[in-house]
């Protein structure tokens, strides 16, 4: 079997990035994968502006015992006059510093009496000014091709004026669903049928991820069927993904399907859960096969999938985000498999959901992330482990 590492290596190794761009307002472009590098043409701030309400004025002028003049009043988005030696303006936070102060003393350090003002402590100074160009310089490039745009970054766009931003296009998904046991939600459940948990989780998986989704239901179990939906599928998508019927069992056409019309290739990966993994093309479509057991797709989503699509969006790479922290558990029996076990930190510490099994998906909706646990090794209460928060595996 291929560890974690090999597999998700070799799927990497087949991605291949989108090259179709588009230019969208800023405002619609949230989640998208930025295709070219945004350059400012101003500086942020543009002026020197204080970070404080107060009085601006000369580090020279003052005195512990002294009254400064105060001439003028600054707002925000209005500039004021140059100081005149041995006077203070009073300022607001965001306002530009006068031409000739280099403190801004904050009004609760400040004592006023009628147009003047004691500053009850000594300036120094640079104090409480922003620069002009501390955040960004004209010229300097503020967003880079292959970043997602979160709403930070859509607000850094927005701080130096930018209204639409060139964007990869959407990646385009289809995927169905095979096996005559399950069933869709709202339609009543036949003898030896389960409802079709998977749908709804991978469907929601591949939208928040930005991908333009082709949903093509549930397939019977049907080896010519099959081969139509693939077809149908490979028409338009970038991606095929199924979920279950990927194995050699008599009513499980996906395998002969897909070889029929590309190739495939099947990986058992030494993990726990979702051992099985399958990849292949279909045309030019890629193809991923899923483990049908809903655990085993979340997680193999988490590790594989999520990887292998932002890398197709054109986005680029960096590893989640994991932490270790003192396990509340014992894990006395060690597995041959690396095991992603779902767990929640509670009080500092990683507990686990009771059942590990891979049918339960509750344990996935439980979880805030998961334990990773290597091979062959024990786990007592209180030794660290590793702990990969759900919010860096599905972001």
């Amino acid at each position: 079997m291929l560890t974690v590492d090999e597999a998700r290596a070799r799927l990497l190794a087949q991605a291949r990035p989108v090259t179709g761009t588009e230019t969208l307002g800023a405002d619609a472009a949230l989640g998208r994968v930025l295709a070219e590098a945004l350059v400012s043409g101003v500086a942020v701030p543009p002026l020197d502006n204080s970070a404080m309400d107060g009085y601006a004025l000369r580090v020279a002028d003052w005195a512990a015992e002294r009254w400064l003049h105060v001439t003028q009043r600054i707002p925000a988005g209005r500039v004021g006059h140059p100081l005149v030696l041995g006077t203070a303006a009073r300022i607001f936070t965001g306002a530009p510093v006068p031409e000739g102060a280099d403190a801004v003393a904050m009004q609760e350090d400040c004592e006023l009496r009628d147009d003047h003002v004691r500053v009850l402590k000594a300036p120094t100074p640079g104090e409480n000014i922003r620069r002009a160009g501390e955040d960004i310089r004209d010229g300097q490039a503020v967003l880079h091709a292959g970043e997602r745009l979160t709403p930070a970054r859509l607000g850094v766009a927005a701080s130096i004026g930018a209204t639409e931003l060139a964007v990869y296009r959407r990646l385009r998904v289809a995927v169905f669903f095979t096996g005559d046991e399950i069933a869709l939600p709202g339609r009543p459940l036949k003898p030896g049928q389960i409802y079709n948990s998977n749908r709804a989780m991978l469907l929601a998986l591949f939208q928040g991820l930005g991908c333009e989704v082709e949903d093509l239901g549930q397939v019977a179990d049907d080896l010519e069927a099959t081969v139509a939906a693939l077809k149908k599928a490979a028409r338009h998508a970038d991606v095929v993904v199924t979920s279950g019927g990927v194995s050699v069992g008599e009513e499980d056409h996906v395998k002969a399907a897909v070889a029929r019309l590309g190739h495939l290739d099947m990986w058992k990966v030494a993990m726990k859960p979702g051992k099985p993994l399958a990849y292949g093309q279909v045309g030019d479509a890629d193809f991923l096969g899923l483990p049908g057991n809903p655990v085993s797709a979340f997680v193999v989503f988490c590790l594989f999938v999520r990887p292998f699509l932002l890398k197709r969006m054109g986005a680029a790479g960096r590893e989640p985000l994991a932490f270790t922290l003192p396990a509340a558990f014992e894990r006395r029996k060690p597995g041959q498999r690396r095991e992603f076990l779902r767990a929640r930190v509670e009080q500092g510490r990683a507990v686990l959901y009771p059942n590990q099994s891979s049918g339960v998906l509750t344990s996935a909706a439980w979880a805030d992330g998961l334990v990773d646990v290597e091979a062959g090794h024990t786990v007592h209460e209180g030794d660290d482990v590793r702990f990969w928060p759900l919010t860096e595996l599905l972001k």
